[in-house]
Parts: structure tokens; C-alpha cells; sequence
């Protein structure tokens, strides 16, 4: 498996749980990814949102994508550092895919408008099947 099998994971199965912290305290939540490609997995959030302030004081994420199959199903994880992108086309493609946030106020220019992707990490895929092999790292975006 390679990069490409994780981004064609990820945008069959776009529902994501992803882990943040604050101080030691673990968080969890789910988010729906905006879209994922050869340069990393993509989020839109808000910047008033406390998963936005953890990211920005640690930016460090690990997260769960999740395929119902059988009994137990398939899971990709991915670990990686988040980076924020202030970029209007990117946010002008998220308004596009996700009309109903402008029904909030949102436009490219708004500051509640926060796109971040984690572009570096790496990914392992888990099915009950090879519980007990080693994990099989995949790593993507160099260093």
C-alpha cells in the first residue's frame, strides 16, 4: 500500500475522528474532511471553536478514518502535524462544497473560516484480520 491507497481510503470514508490535546487532557471529535489528495488531508473548522485553539497550541493530530465492513471493519489511522492555510481559493472550494456554512456569515475573507490539512505523517491501515501484525507505516510528505 502506498500514499495513494490513503487518500482514496480517506475520500470513500470522509467521517474522521481526530485527537487533540490541551495540556494533558486528550480531546476527540468527529469532522467530516473537506477533501484529500497527494498533498495531504484537508479540514475546514471555526475559528472560535476550541478544537482550533488546540491545534493552534499544539498541532500535533492523530486521527481514525473508519469503514463498516463485516463485523469489525477497517480503520485507517493517520499521525501528522496540522497546518493552517489562508488561502481564498481553498476557502472559495469549502464555501462551494459546503454552502450552508454562508448561511453563518462566511466568506473567504472571514476569520471563523479556518482550512488546515496535515500534510506530513504517516498511515496505517487496521482490520481485525492482522490485529496482531506489525503495523505497516506509510509515510507521506518527506520531512
Amino acid at each position: 500500500m502506498d500514499f495513494n491507497d490513503c487518500v482514496a481510503f480517506a475520500v470513500e470514508n470522509p467521517v474522521v475522528w481526530l485527537a487533540t490535546s490541551e495540556g494533558d487532557q486528550p480531546h476527540v471529535r468527529v469532522l467530516a474532511m473537506s477533501f484529500a489528495d497527494e498533498s495531504g488531508f484537508y479540514f475546514q473548522i471555526g475559528g472560535a471553536k476550541d478544537v482550533c485553539h488546540q491545534l493552534q497550541k499544539n498541532p500535533k493530530v492523530e486521527m481514525g478514518f473508519y469503514k463498516p465492513d463485516g463485523q469489525m471493519g477497517k480503520v485507517m489511522r493517520v499521525a501528522g502535524k496540522v497546518e493552517f492555510l489562508n488561502d481564498a481559493s481553498l476557502k472559495r472550494r469549502v464555501l462551494e462544497d459546503r454552502p450552508f456554512l454562508k448561511s453563518f456569515g462566511l466568506t473567504p475573507e472571514h476569520p471563523d473560516l479556518v482550512i488546515f490539512r496535515i500534510a506530513r505523517g504517516h498511515a496505517w491501515f487496521w482490520t481485525f484480520a492482522a490485529n496482531l501484525e506489525p503495523k505497516r507505516m506509510i509515510p507521506f510528505g518527506g520531512k
